[in-house]
C-alpha cells in the first residue's frame, strides 16, 4: 500500500516532539534534536537550524510512513494512517510491527485499535502525561475526530 503521511499528520508529530535545536536526552534517555530525531547522528552538545530540523522531520516521517504501509493489509484513511505514523515515528516501527494495535486495525477492528493507543503511555517504565496527552490525540486522529 502507498501512502504518504499528510501535513495533518506532520502538525500531530510536531505538536508533541516540540523543536529543539540543541541535542538533548528525551525522557527515555535517548539522545535527541528537532522534531524528535534520533540515530547515531546526534551527539551531545549538537546543533542545529530549524531548517535541518524540518528536513530530518520529513526524512524521518517518509521513512517511517513508508514502514507502517508497508504493515497494512487492509485500506486505511489518510487519518488512520497518519496517527499510526505518528505513533511510529513516537515508539519505533518494530513495536508498532508487533502491536495489538496494528493487529486489530489490519483485522478491520478500527474502534478496539483506537483504543490500543492508550496502552503506550509510558517511557522508562514510567507513565507520562505528555505520553498520554499525545495517545489521545493519536486516536483522534485515527477516529477522524482530530482537531
Amino acid at each position: 500500500m502507498t501512502m504518504k503521511i499528510s501535513q495533518r499528520g506532520l502538525d500531530l508529530i510536531c505538536r508533541f516532539e516540540g523543536l529543539r535545536l540543541t541535542a538533548y536526552l528525551c525522557p527515555a534517555g535517548v539522545l535527541t534534536i528537532g522534531y524528535g530525531h534520533t540515530g547515531p547522528d546526534v551527539h551531545e552538545r549538537m546543533t542545529i537550524t530549524e531548517a535541518q530540523a524540518r528536513a530530518l522531520l520529513e526524512a524521518d516521517a517518509n521513512r517511517f510512513a513508508a514502514e507502517v504501509a508497508d504493515m497494512l493489509t487492509i485500506n486505511t484513511s489518510q487519518d488512520q494512517f497518519d496517527a499510526l505514523v505518528s505513533f511510529a515515528y513516537n515508539v519505533g516501527a518494530p513495536k508498532l510491527r508487533g502491536s495489538t494495535l496494528l493487529r486489530r486495525h489490519n483485522a478491520g477492528r478500527f474502534s478496539d485499535a483506537a483504543s490500543q493507543f492508550a496502552v503506550w503511555n509510558k517511557a522508562g517504565g514510567k507513565v507520562l502525561a505528555g505520553l498520554e496527552a499525545r495517545r489521545r490525540d493519536e486516536a483522534m486522529m485515527y477516529r477522524g475526530v482530530w482537531r
